[in-house]
């Protein structure tokens, strides 16, 4: 069996806000995998489906974004799954909106989520990070994160919400490593200009 967990929170009043980019791609897993009707336990919404022989359980904790861990160590416990064959999802700040960045491992960067999955299970789990954008100058972090998209992000917000989808079935199919070719942004950045001479 193999995990997909994204990091969320929940209810409706944050259903599109930026801190809940996980759910969103664990919704839209779901819908491409034709996962039955989700149910609940280990404090979590649970959605299992099938890719080939493999067997996939999509993972949405109701814990808030912060206890986000309990969920995690309870779904491997119980299917003795080993953290390397859980992939979390989650947002980032320091990600311009529509990059995608997949790691093998690493620090949670300071994301309250990740601190404590990494407090239950350790840090050696594939993460990818979504990019929602950074706060402008000034700005509040949790007013941000807790914020919809920008009427001129949200194209590029269900752009990558897409990609990441496809960057969760590669993992599914071939492992970190092929899954990491999905890094980057969603289009190539403008070539830089030439010096004047």
């Amino acid at each position: 069996m193999r995990v997909i967990l994204g990091i969320g929170n929940p209810g409706r009043e944050y259903q599109d806000t930026r801190h809940n980019i996980g759910f969103a791609v664990i919704d839209a897993l779901a819908r491409r995998l034709d996962a039955g009707q989700p149910s609940r336990k280990w404090q979590a919404e649970l959605s299992e489906c099938r890719l080939g022989d493999e067997r996939v359980l999509l993972v949405k904790p109701q814990t808030y974004v912060n206890l986000s861990g309990a969920s995690a160590q309870a779904v491997l416990a119980f299917h003795k799954v080993t953290p390397q064959d859980l992939l979390v999802v989650v947002d980032d700040i320091n990600l311009a909106v529509g990059t995608l960045r997949l790691r093998a491992n690493g620090s949670a960067g300071g994301h309250n989520g990740l601190k404590d999955i990494e407090a239950c299970i350790g840090q050696e789990y594939p993460r990818l990070r979504l990019g929602v954008g950074s706060p402008r100058p000034g700005a509040d972090q949790v007013g941000h994160v807790l914020g919809t998209f920008a009427p001129d992000e949200r194209a590029d917000a269900e752009a990558m919400i897409v990609k990441a989808v496809d960057c969760c079935l590669a993992w599914l199919r071939e492992g970190v490593v092929v899954a990491c070719a999905f890094n980057g942004p969603l289009r190539p950045p403008p070539p830089k200009p030439k010096p004047i001479r």
